[in-house]
């Protein structure tokens, strides 16, 4: 990844007649950077990928990518390619012939379509699937043809909405691995649209958290979980623990909290349950604050028994004004 700017969102303000979509967006992504724009449905993720794509125009605002704006242009004439959540693969067509249209629009010679074809489906491992169609495959093998497809446009910027979402949790997180590394390999620059925070944790070089049309906060997997700018965002990224204190709020992730037996200086509590959920243990504790989650290592969770008081302290925690809450 570079520190060139490929992509560049200046002022940019999309609204409905609603009155809901996106104000005043200020964006920069670096060439080879995979952002993720993140948060809840209707937060206006969508509208911003569809501005870039140009299938929404900006009322207010531009778009530049390599410094060029773009706003102008249909989406045909963009630098980009999108993918959307329902693959939108052509179903009378067969997979070499849904990948082969955008070359042809382009005038790439016969042999050099196919050279590029089959480079692709060996890059997405489908090779063998080139004569199928779209209903012959699985929803994961439609999703790799449909981002190969993207990726033969050599776009300057690849546009994915929610792509992976239809997919089954373990064919979801595959999926993850094999466009990071793709990515990663072509050095392609990405913004990528998801409500769901593990795929943008596992996914982003960096988080846009959104929230009602405006950016929340904007950084790192790392920083955005271990440093949360607001209530918002602590509550939305990753599981957290709130307790209000005094005109505070404390929010205190499940692994920063230590158990220990007894009563002693921290939060008193008795255990309610412990759910086993792999390498760790999840302990719920009934406090005074209200119910607080906890995870230990699975080799402890047995020591704590439902019904058993406990003490919690914390290792880390943040916190927020009572009244910082979403904005």
């Amino acid at each position: 990844m570079s520190n060139k700017i490929k992509l560049e969102i200046r002022n940019m303000t999309k609204l409905y007649k609603n009155n809901d979509g996106v104000r005043n967006i200020n964006l920069k992504v670096n060439e080879g950077e995979l952002v993720t724009l993140l948060g809840p449905s209707g937060c206006g993720k969508t509208t911003i990928l569809r501005t870039i794509g140009g299938f929404l125009n900006c009322d207010q605002g531009s778009i530049l990518i390599d410094g060029k704006p773009i706003e102008h242009l249909p989406p045909e004439k963009r630098p980009t390619a999108m993918v959307f959540q329902n693959y939108n693969l052509w179903p009378h067509m067969t997979v070499y012939e849904n990948m082969a249209f955008g070359l042809k629009l382009r005038k790439i010679p016969k042999a050099e379509r196919h050279r590029q074809i089959m480079e692709m489906l060996d890059l997405v491992k489908m090779t063998g699937m080139e004569n199928k169609y779209p209903n012959q495959l699985s929803g994961g093998q439609q999703q790799r043809i449909a981002i190969a497809r993207s990726l033969l446009l050599k776009p300057e910027v690849l546009l994915l909405d929610e792509p992976f979402s239809a997919l089954d949790a373990k064919i979801r997180s595959q999926m993850r691995e094999e466009l990071r590394k793709i990515q990663i390999d072509l050095n392609i620059t990405v913004v990528f649209v998801t409500h769901d925070q593990e795929e943008a944790m596992a996914l982003s070089d960096r988080i846009v958290v959104m929230n009602k049309g405006s950016f929340e906060q904007i950084g790192t997997p790392a920083e955005v979980y271990n440093n949360p700018i607001n209530r918002y965002v602590a509550g939305f990224i990753g599981d957290m623990n709130f307790i209000e204190q005094g005109g505070k709020t404390i929010a205190v992730r499940p692994e920063n909290i230590l158990i220990q037996k007894g009563t002693g200086d921290g939060i008193t509590g008795k255990v309610r349950a412990t759910m086993v959920l792999g390498h760790y243990s999840e302990v719920t504790v009934d406090t005074y604050h209200g119910i607080i989650k906890a995870f230990v290592p699975c080799e402890n969770s047995e020591i704590f028994q439902s019904g058993e008081t406990v003490t919690l302290t914390f290792s880390k925690y943040h916190e927020f004004a009572k009244d910082d809450i979403a904005s």
